[in-house]
């Protein structure tokens, strides 16, 4: 490699400081906080962060405004394409099962600088889901006492009128959110308590609408006299399908549990499976009821199920809706209020945010600063910003945090395994992983070794094909075999795993580039046809080149924990997805989440990269190792020794005699 100008070096520097990876610890199942979540509670919070608002407000609103009873369809798409965000989240949550979600999966494959910038959104989002919350339970709640609070805030306290902010302070909404952080902060175990019963409250509400709604369903709702099942075509549903993606972003949370789980491995992809199976089919079914309840241009998207049932004269079933509704919401409070400081925690503990957020309460084992901090910061923004503003900004720190996962698993599943100086394999991110053969050359000279062996019977003919086909077998990142003599010219010189890094680059640049021809091209850019038509299969090409250059490299192959099937098709489906949909939102919503991005890189550059752990490892004195090869007795053994640095050398700790140790010295120097 060629040494690069003084003068650049550093940048280079810099560089090599903001894409530094995450060394993880020997036993990846040690923690400070405390493992006893089960499968059962991974699922239930799961489930929890899914159905919640959405089921009883989104529903209505994609049905009325864009769908129709076609919201069936929209639900069904939308859980297809969480799921490939679902699978990502499933294989590093089993295989790293370690607190900080997308910021950690991130920090582990990709770099520290994304990683911080992922982790500074996903605290955003936490912050803005919690608050759109509450302020949502508050409002479910004032109308079924028609507005009784707001009027009275209105009337006694205060109000105002300026742009983004709410009309009145929403005390309701605030003191229900410290509430929550005050009893989160009792412990995971109080949380899951708190959890189990309202989520038991709220799916037995779902059965309750299923059965009484199906009661009183009337198929000539979905009639052409009441406008068809379909109303808004193809295009309609498409643009639900961008909506209800929101309703399932909510299935993280088990990530981001992952270090409290008593068996990660196998609790973190089934409560993953489980759960999102469970949203998904309680979406679909909740949206097929309501609109066969009443006419879909009739709903009220504000409380449209609740509406339903009081417009079909049952209004004691509407307020057993309300009641389910408002438990719903509680679970999704419970479970932002859960994921957000667990991910300020990870961050802190790596050094990258103030390590007063690493503090954990040594009786309940949770990071209650962390906890109590950012609960009233959150309350905060429910008491005074308006509903739709934080709702707005929700969404994209979300679809970026997916689109970086699943990066970072195309990145790390062809990534091989690095090498200590001593020679063997450092800390794999699995923690069942089997250790690594040994380099070749050393299997080489083992086998020169070795003395001419009789093969007496077909066992041990077979042995050798076998021990054959293993030395032909490529190591992990490097080319398979069958693709070696058509691309071994063009790519053969490359380093293990540099190519699919390189083209997981070119995979998220033609993807931004695409869905860009296809949202802008015709309407504001307004380009030829033939211009639009060149583009799109340019990128298009693009893409699927990328991923057939990943394909054609040896994958990491491992059985012990979940793996994403279909790498790279599914994450690279997944990044395609995830970038049409940040496509879709507003210009104020992009100079938003620059805003905040500008602020999360004032904070990582003035605090972050210098007290990064893994910057202050690489600043900590390292043994050196060195390789000799000894010829005792004419034969050729290799052995690794580590020895200090020169000044620390003690000689007396070798036991090859003088002769010897110079020849094995003059070999090391030809090599």
């Amino acid at each position: 490699m060629a040494s690069c100008p003084r003068g650049c070096a550093p940048a280079v520097h810099l560089c090599q400081k903001l894409n530094r990876l995450k060394t993880l610890e020997d036993d990846m199942m040690a923690t400070s906080l405390k493992r006893c979540l089960s499968t059962l509670d991974l699922t239930l919070m799961g489930v929890g962060g899914m159905v919640g608002s959405g089921l009883y407000v989104l529903t209505g609103t994609v049905a009325k405004d864009t769908a129709g009873p076609a919201v069936i369809i929209s639900f069904l798409f939308a859980g297809i394409a969480s799921l490939l965000a679902a699978f990502c989240y499933a294989e590093f949550g089993a295989r790293i099962p370690k607190t900080g979600s997308a910021y950690m999966f991130t920090y582990v494959s990709v770099g520290e600088v994304w990683a911080f910038l992922i982790g500074w959104n996903v605290i955003l989002e936490n912050m803005i889901g919690g608050a759109a919350v509450a302020r949502a339970w508050s409002g479910y709640l004032d109308s079924i006492f028609n507005h009784a609070i707001q009027n009275f805030t209105e009337t006694h306290i205060m109000q105002w009128n300026i742009p983004f902010l709410a009309h009145y302070p929403d005390l309701l909404a605030a003191g229900i959110l410290v509430v929550a952080s005050f009893f989160i902060s009792f412990g995971v175990q109080v949380s899951s308590y708190l959890n189990h019963i309202f989520s038991t409250i709220s799916m037995g509400v779902i059965v309750f609408i299923l059965v009484f709604g199906f009661v009183l369903a009337e198929p000539s709702n979905w009639s052409q006299e009441q406008g068809g099942f379909a109303p808004y075509g193809m295009s309609g549903i498409l643009a639900g399908s961008a909506t209800c993606f929101y309703a399932f972003v909510g299935f993280d949370v088990i990530a981001s549990s992952s270090e409290e789980a008593k068996n990660p491995q196998k609790a973190v992809p089934i409560a993953t499976a489980i759960s999102l199976g469970l949203a998904a089919t309680a979406y679909i079914l909740v949206s097929t009821v309501l609109t066969l309840i009443v006419p879909w241009h009739t709903l009220d998207p504000n409380s449209a199920l609740a509406d339903a049932f009081f417009r079909r004269g049952y209004s004691w079933a509407g307020i057993v809706v309300a009641i389910g509704s408002i438990c719903a919401m509680n679970t999704v409070l419970l479970c932002n209020l859960f994921s957000l400081p667990r991910i300020v925690y990870a961050m802190a503990e790596d050094g990258l945010f103030f390590s007063i957020f690493a503090r954990v309460n040594p009786i309940t084992k949770v990071p209650v600063n962390a906890i109590l901090v950012f609960g009233i910061l959150m309350a905060t923004m429910a008491l005074i910003f308006d509903l739709e503003a934080l709702v707005q900004f929700l969404s994209i720190g979300t679809l970026l945090a997916y689109t970086f996962v699943a990066a970072s698993v195309i990145v790390l599943r062809f990534q091989p395994e690095k090498t200590s100086a001593k020679g063997t394999p450092s800390t794999s991110p699995n923690p069942n992983a089997e250790p690594s053969p040994a380099p070749l050359e050393s299997q080489t000279i083992a086998e020169d070794s070795e003395e001419p062996k009789q093969y007496e019977s077909f066992s041990d003919k077979l042995q050798l094909v076998e021990r054959q086909k293993q030395k032909e077998r490529r190591g992990v990142g490097q080319l398979k075999a069958c693709w070696e003599p058509y691309l071994d010219r063009l790519l053969g010189d490359c380093e293990p795993g540099e190519v699919v890094a390189f083209s997981v680059l070119t995979l998220i640049v033609s993807s931004v580039s695409l869905c860009a021809v296809l949202e802008f091209g015709n309407k504001q850019l307004q380009l030829p046809l033939w211009s639009f038509t060149m583009l799109l299969v340019i990128f298009s090409l693009a893409y699927i080149l990328s991923l057939a250059l990943i394909w054609v490299h040896e994958p990491q192959r491992n059985n012990k924990t979940f793996q994403v099937p279909l790498v790279p098709l599914t994450p690279g489906a997944s990044i395609l997805f995830n970038v049409f949909l940040m496509m879709k939102l507003s210009l104020l919503t992009w100079i938003r989440f620059t805003v905040w991005i500008a602020i999360g890189l004032f904070v990582y550059f003035g605090y972050g990269i210098w007290h990064s752990k893994e910057g202050i490892r690489e600043l900590q004195p390292k043994d050196m190792a060195a390789r000799y090869v000894v010829l005792p007795s004419g034969s050729l053994v290799e052995t690794v020794q580590s020895v200090q640095p020169d000044s620390q050398v003690d000689t007396s700790a070798h036991h090859i005699d003088a002769p010897t140790a110079s020849a094995a010295e003059e070999c090391t120097r030809t090599r």
